[in-house]
């Protein structure tokens, strides 16, 4: 990765190692319930900007979007340094970084590289029957290689597939539906979400036990419903055209580059399922954060392997990709500050009823203190729509009280119904997931016209809205 991809708050982090604040670094925590409602402002400032500033001014943030993450993190972790002292505010940095941050950004950036050295060449005639095929396809491996490996592995040649038909939007819709985004709900490889509760202590197959009925069900209407409108846009709608003005004719001979990546995915799923089985009981204290044998020993794994799938891949089947950093390097900016200045949320949402979103405790529980799961379903989802879904989840599990142990046996409907609103209602808008927008911007490079923001909205709210009303009356 290119220098420039370095995340704005571990720049910040070595400054402040430099001038000495590790030396007055303790393992002391901040109650929650003595934090104000104000230090949740540069939270929603960050992700307010991820929001709104693409839409407004789409240059600018492509400029800028580290430095307006970086100021964000820098407008919390001053003012917080000053109100409680330099050894709280390098604390909770470093708890951010070494607990969650450096472990997301490993995993994602490793489920990367691997699925960008995967070429696949040729092309199939993109009928009905083979695109619904694709998405089923993708569907399945998104929660072996995640939605991101998955999308930036199919959608070049589903979109190579269709290149030839009049109506492709609808096509590049309904992956990001299923492969983007529902596929992913059944392990923490799937989705970050899922990922984060795994950070959490979550059992590494209890999503695959507790989501496989809800995730089977969205994603078979979802299938069934592509199929019946991809039927009559070819059947009615489309006049083929001429196969001699295909750009890439068909071809049934299917070709795979990169072929060394599929071993180095295997490896990637197992230092995740060794991270969650093996427990030697030893941590290290860095900066009053404490970091399990296993995961240091997973993450160091995973940078090998990430540089081993640049090393051994060959060069054309990252070129047959256009195989790049940037998506990265915005996730690792963007994701700096959201995990920097979610931490006095999480503080104060642990605090309960004591802290200062008291109001939203009382809004996903009934007058009996129970959780009630279907607000948990839909506030997740909802919230996960327009901010990003693994920052939601956190703060949601924590809501519910954020005890792995308890949230897997007694609060099981709970923890599902988080987790399948922060998985599936990610599709609901562009924003909701970073894959979206990936997935956006290849087609629109290939030159599908794809929906304008609010255009998109229409098509979640016809599609996903009625079909999330179900899921939630049936499951949660």
């Amino acid at each position: 990765m290119n220098r420039r991809a370095m995340p704005s708050s571990m720049a910040l982090a070595a400054v402040l190692m430099l001038t000495g604040w590790p030396q007055l670094a303790c393992a002391a925590t901040l109650n929650g319930a003595s934090l104000s409602a104000l230090w949740a402002l540069p939270f929603a400032g960050v992700l307010l900007s991820i929001a709104v500033f693409p839409l407004v001014a789409p240059a600018f943030w492509h400029h800028h979007f580290g430095k307006i993450a970086a100021a964000w993190g820098l407008a919390f972790l001053v003012p917080f340094a000053f109100a409680f002292g330099a050894p709280v505010a390098f604390g909770t940095l470093m708890h951010a970084l070494l607990e969650e941050y450096i472990p997301f950004i490993v995993l994602l950036s490793a489920l990367y590289t691997v699925a960008g050295g995967i070429c696949v060449r040729g092309n199939l005639h993109g009928t009905p029957r083979l695109n619904a095929a694709i998405l089923a396809l993708g569907t399945l491996l998104a929660s072996v290689m995640g939605t991101t490996g998955a999308a930036m592995l199919l959608i070049r040649p589903l979109l190579r597939a269709n290149d030839n038909r009049r109506h492709v939007v609808h096509v590049v819709i309904f992956f990001i539906f299923l492969v983007a985004n529902a596929g992913g709900s059944l392990s923490p490889l799937g989705d970050p979400p899922l990922f984060l509760g795994f950070l959490q202590g979550v059992d590494f197959f209890w999503t695959t036990t507790h989501l496989a009925l809800p995730m089977l069900f969205v994603c078979g209407v979802l299938l069934i419903a592509f199929y019946c409108l991809d039927s009559y846009y070819f059947h009615r709608r489309e006049e083929e055209r001429a196969r001699f003005l295909d750009p890439t004719p068909d071809s049934p001979a299917l070709g795979i580059d990169g072929k060394i990546n599929f071993v180095l995915l295997a490896v990637v799923v197992g230092l995740v399922l060794m991270s969650g089985l093996w427990k030697p009981g030893v941590s290290f204290d860095v900066f009053g954060t404490h970091v399990a044998l296993q995961n240091a020993v997973r993450d160091v794994a995973l940078i090998c392997v990430t540089v081993l799938s640049l090393a051994w891949t060959p060069r054309a089947a990252r070129a047959g990709n256009d195989f790049n950093w940037a998506p990265m390097e915005e996730v690792a900016k963007l994701f700096a500050g959201i995990f920097v200045t979610i931490a006095p949320v999480i503080m104060m949402l642990r605090a309960g009823e004591a802290g200062a979103f008291a109001g939203v405790v009382h809004l996903v529980t009934d007058s009996a203190g129970q959780p009630h799961n279907a607000m948990y379903f839909w506030a997740t989802g909802l919230l996960s729509s327009f901010l990003d879904n693994a920052p939601t989840y956190l703060v949601f599990f924590n809501l519910a009280g954020g005890d792995a142990a308890s949230l897997m046996t007694t609060g099981a409907t709970t923890l599902a119904a988080i987790s399948a609103g922060a998985v599936f209602m990610g599709a609901n808008s562009y924003i909701g997931n970073a894959p979206n927008f990936m997935v956006k911007a290849i087609a629109e490079s290939r030159g599908v016209r794809m929906p304008s923001f609010f255009a998109y909205l229409a098509w979640s709210g016809a599609v996903l809205l009625p079909l999330f009303l179900v899921t939630g009356w049936l499951f949660f």
